[in-house]
Formats: C-alpha cells, sequence, structure tokens
C-alpha cells in the first residue's frame, strides 16, 4: 500500500496520496516497535 500512494503522489502530486503514504509509514514504524517491546518484554 504504501509504494502504491507513494507512486501515485510522484506520478500525479496529489497531496491526498502523500498524506496516505505517510500514515502508512507511521503505521508500519508502530507496529515494528510494538514487535520490539513484545520481544523485549519476553526475555
Amino acid at each position: 500500500m504504501r509504494n502504491f500512494s507513494w507512486h501515485c503522489f510522484s506520478t500525479t502530486g496529489d497531496i491526498e496520496a502523500y498524506l496516505l503514504y505517510k500514515e502508512c509509514e507511521v503505521l508500519a514504524g508502530g507496529c515494528d516497535q510494538r514487535l520490539i517491546e513484545d520481544e523485549e518484554e519476553e526475555g
């Protein structure tokens, strides 16, 4: 989804596509952070 929204933004310059790209980036980062925290808790 992130690649698709970036491609749409780079092709059209649509700000909505860029905002979707950034939202996906934030959500992906949050998932990674939760996985790291879970692994640290497990030992």
